[in-house]
């Protein structure tokens, strides 16, 4: 597998290679609730793990799904460089004070978007994120901007696109949306953005619809047989390409 170069210029005058807050593999900031999560089912009672009828092995949760960790272990993230805190005014509007002042413009309030509908449970005046870092790519490659994938718990929703950092090299600002209900301080650290690199390729649509009935169901079993076994690791051992960030 190829290896290519993601290059972080630093924005702002005091930033250095060691900086805390530089972004960096994604994988490191998985949480806490992931990293604790156990890969097989167990009684919560006597901590045994659950096991299919005849000795069938044990029976993998969530954790054992190799999709779920490349989605959420993939590229890299931006992070807040110093806590950063939520409050609502008198007037019950949101608002962002960053608590250490070389930071200030990392966050920045905006109006709401006209005709574009925030997403539900959030307040429609939002913000957005200016990074300390921006990204430079190899020619043809492109990069996603997105929440990061599956965390659920941050109590903010940052908008997504798609920049070609191979002729765009600053850092630009990202929206996002902060959780009515929601204050107190977003600590340091806290990934604000998944940045996926790939290259840009052309792609065609085809669509076979050829299989017979009997045909899709004998397929379908096949798959399961091989890559739904107790215990799981198929497809993580003997299919799947690993990734690396760094």
């Amino acid at each position: 597998m190829d290896t290519h170069k993601i290059r972080f210029v630093a924005n702002r005058p005091w930033l250095s290679a060691d900086s805390p807050s530089r972004p960096g593999p994604i994988g490191e900031t998985l949480p806490d609730w992931y990293r604790s999560a156990d890969r097989f089912a167990k009684d919560p009672a006597t901590g045994a793990y659950h096991q299919l009828p005849d000795g069938g092995g044990r029976i993998p949760t969530w954790k054992a799904c190799p999709a779920l960790f490349d989605i959420m272990g993939s590229g890299y993230a931006y992070k807040t460089p110093c806590d950063i805190e939520f409050y609502e005014d008198n007037n019950g509007d949101i608002k962002a004070r960053v608590l250490i002042a070389q930071h200030e413009g990392l966050v920045t309030e905006r109006l709401p978007l006209d005709r574009f509908p925030p997403p539900q449970g959030y307040h429609a005046r939002h913000f957005a994120w200016t990074a300390d870092w921006a990204v430079e790519l190899p020619e043809g490659c492109s990069a996603l901007y997105a929440q990061p994938f599956n965390r659920f718990e941050l109590p903010f929703m940052t908008m997504g696109g798609i920049v070609d950092n191979d002729k765009v090299h600053q850092p630009g600002s990202m929206p996002f949306f902060w959780r009515k209900g929601v204050t107190g301080v977003l600590p340091a650290g806290t990934p604000y953005a998944q940045i996926f690199p790939f290259r840009r390729e052309h792609w065609v649509a085809e669509y076979d619809t050829s299989l017979t009935q009997q045909e899709m169901s004998e397929k379908n079993k096949a798959s399961s047989a091989r890559y739904r076994q107790p215990d799981g690791g198929v497809y993580l051992n003997e299919v799947r390409e690993p990734r690396k960030y760094r």
